[in-house]
C-alpha cells in the first residue's frame, strides 16, 4: 500500500488495508514481495497527479521479473479521472472508485485472477451537490454513493472488538494518528475541484468518531490529529453547527489520548465559542490551521473566499488573547488570475503583520473543471514562478523569525523518533509533517538520552533552526508516558 497526499489520504489507506486484511490479504513492506501494489493517489493539484502517474509507472515496472501481478490505482485521482486516468495509463491494471471500498478485497482478487474492472465516473456523485447540508446526509445514503470514512458497517466479528465497526489498519505505528470528522466539501472556491470528486460535506456520527478515537488510544495513539476538507463544518449537516465544540472534550478524555490536534480551519467560519474550546480545553493543542489562501479583498472574491487583512488580523488578535502562544499556520495561493502588483504587497504585508508559525506557498495553476480556469487576467508560469519566490522568500525569513521569538517559551514534546542526533517530537503549535519539530538535547547540548518514543516531554526552548525548535528536559519526573 503505497499512499500519497494528505492526512485524509492516511485514513483512506488504513481503513483499505482493514478490509484487505480481513478479506485475507496480507500486508507487506516490499513491493518486490507484493503480488498486488495498492497505490492511493492524490488529484488535487498538477504537482500531485505527477506525483501519483510517477508512482503508478514506478510500481508498474516491478511486474517486469518480479512477483507483483497487479498495480491498482485507488484514491482520489481515480476518483476524480476514473475511465479516463485508465484509457491513458494502461500500465495499470485497474482504476478504483470510492464505491469499490467497501468490496476492495473481492476487487483485487478478481484483478489478481486476470478480471478486467470498468472504472466509473463520479458524475452520479455530483447530482449530490445543491442538496442542502441537513438533507445531505439522508441523499449519500440512498444514493448508495460510498463516502470514504463513511463506509457501511462491517459485521461485528471483523471488527477491531472495541474499535470503529469499519475496520482500520494502523500503517504506521507512530504516537500521533489521524481521525477523520468528515468527507467532502460544500464551498465552491473557484480554484478547488475536491467537491468535484470528494463529493460534499458529509460529517460522520460523534459516536463512530468516538468509537474510532478509543481505539487508536488502545494501539498506543497519543495524538489524535483531526481531519477534513472543512473542519469548521463539521456538525452542519447533523443539525449542529457547534458539534465540534461539544466533541472535543470528550476525545480528550479518551483512554491514552493525550493531545488532539484540529486540522483545516475555514477562516470565515472560525467563530468565538470554536476558537475558545481550542485555546482553552485542555488537552486540546492550542493550534489553529488557518486556510487564508489570500489577503487581498479582490483576489479572495475572485476566489468566492472572504476576508481581507483587517478582519484576518482581528481573527488571529481573538486566537492570541485566548492563547498567547498558539501555533497558527496557513497556506496562500499566489499568481491568481488578475492579481496585481498591489494585491501582492497586500499579502506580503499581512503576512508579516500576522506572524504565522508556517505557511506554505503554492503557485496558481488551472485545475480541470474549476471556474478559476476560466477567469481572465492569467498570469505567464515564469510570472507566477517569480511570485512564488518572492513570496517564499519573505515566509521563509518570517518563519525563522517566528521560531527564534519561541526561544524560553516552555512546551511540551511528544517525541516521535530517537536517533544518534537524540529525541525528536513536535510541541503543541507543531503539526505533524507540515511544521517543524523539536528536537530534545540535555543542558550540555548533548543528545538527550532519557526519552523514548510516545513520551511527552516537559521543556524549554533553547535554540531554533529554521522552522524547527531545540529544547532541553525541564525535569526528568515531567515526562509521561
Amino acid at each position: 500500500m503505497v499512499t500519497l497526499g494528505c492526512a485524509r489520504n492516511e485514513v483512506d489507506s488504513e481503513e483499505l488495508a482493514g478490509r484487505l486484511e480481513a478479506g485475507g490479504f496480507v500486508l507487506v513492506e516490499d513491493p518486490d514481495q507484493a503480488d498486488t501494489v495498492v497505490v492511493n493517489t492524490c488529484g488535487f493539484v498538477e504537482s500531485a497527479k505527477k506525483d501519483s502517474v510517477d508512482t503508478l509507472l514506478a510500481a508498474a515496472d516491478l511486474k517486469d521479473g518480479g512477483r507483483p501481478q497487479a498495480v491498482v490505482a485507488v484514491g482520489c485521482l481515480a476518483e476524480r479521472y476514473g475511465a479516463d486516468l485508465a484509457e491513458s495509463l494502461p500500465e495499470a491494471d485497474a482504476v478504483l472508485g470510492f464505491d469499490d471500498y467497501p468490496d476492495i478485497a473481492a476487487r483485487l482478487q478478481a484483478i489478481v485472477a486476470g478480471e478486467a474492472h470498468h472504472p466509473h465516473t463520479p458524475a452520479d456523485r455530483r447530482k449530490l451537490l445543491p442538496i442542502s447540508p441537513v438533507e445531505r446526509g439522508a441523499a449519500v445514503a440512498a444514493s448508495g454513493l460510498s463516502v470514504p470514512g463513511h463506509a457501511p458497517d462491517l459485521p461485528l466479528d471483523l471488527a477491531p472488538a472495541s474499535g470503529p465497526r469499519a475496520v482500520r489498519r494502523r500503517l504506521d505505528g507512530g504516537p500521533t494518528a489521524p481521525l477523520k470528522l468528515a468527507s467532502g466539501c460544500d464551498r465552491r472556491c473557484t480554484f478547488c475541484a475536491i467537491p468535484s470528486f470528494r463529493g460534499s460535506f458529509v460529517s460522520r456520527r460523534p459516536a463512530d468518531v468516538l468509537a474510532e478515537a478509543r481505539w487508536l488510544g488502545e494501539q498506543g495513539v497519543k495524538e489524535l490529529f483531526l481531519v477534513s476538507e472543512n473542519s469548521t463544518s463539521y456538525g452542519k449537516d447533523l443539525g449542529d453547527v457547534k458539534l465540534l465544540e461539544t466533541l472535543l472534550p470528550e476525545l480528550v478524555a479518551v483512554d491514552g489520548v493525550e493531545r488532539v490536534r484540529v486540522s483545516y480551519l475555514q477562516p470565515a467560519e472560525t467563530r468565538p465559542g470554536l476558537i475558545r474550546a481550542i485555546a482553552a480545553t485542555p488537552g486540546v493543542t492550542p493550534y489553529f490551521d488557518l486556510s487564508f489562501q489570500h489577503a487581498s479583498n479582490a483576489v479572495l472574491r475572485r476566489m468566492r473566499r472572504f476576508g481581507d487583512p483587517e478582519s484576518f488580523l482581528t481573527l488571529l488578535q481573538r486566537v492570541r488573547d485566548h492563547a498567547p502562544t498558539a501555533g497558527v499556520r496557513s497556506n496562500v495561493i499566489v499568481g491568481f488570475p488578475g492579481e496585481t502588483e498591489e494585491d501582492l504587497e497586500i499579502l506580503c504585508d499581512f503576512l508579516e503583520a500576522a506572524r504565522l508559525d508556517v505557511t506554505g506557498v503554492f503557485g496558481y495553476s488551472d485545475e480541470d473543471g474549476t471556474e478559476a480556469a476560466g477567469l481572465d487576467g492569467k498570469h505567464g508560469d515564469d510570472e507566477v514562478r517569480a511570485r512564488v519566490d518572492h513570496v517564499t522568500a519573505l515566509v521563509e525569513e518570517l518563519t525563522s523569525q517566528r521560531a527564534e521569538e519561541r526561544v524560553g517559551e516552555s512546551v511540551d514534546v511528544l517525541v516521535e523518533r530517537v536517533d544518534e542526533d537524540g529525541p525528536e517530537g513536535r510541541a503543541a503549535h507543531q503539526g505533524p509533517e507540515v511544521d517543524g519539530t523539536t528536537r530534545l538535547v540535555a543542558a550540555d547540548g548533548s543528545p538527550w538520552t532519557a526519552s523514548a518514543v510516545g513520551d511527552l516531554v516537559a521543556a524549554v526552548v533553547v535554540a531554533s533552526e529554521g522552522a524547527d525548535l531545540v529544547a532541553r528536559p525541564t525535569d526528568a519526573e515531567e515526562t509521561r508516558r
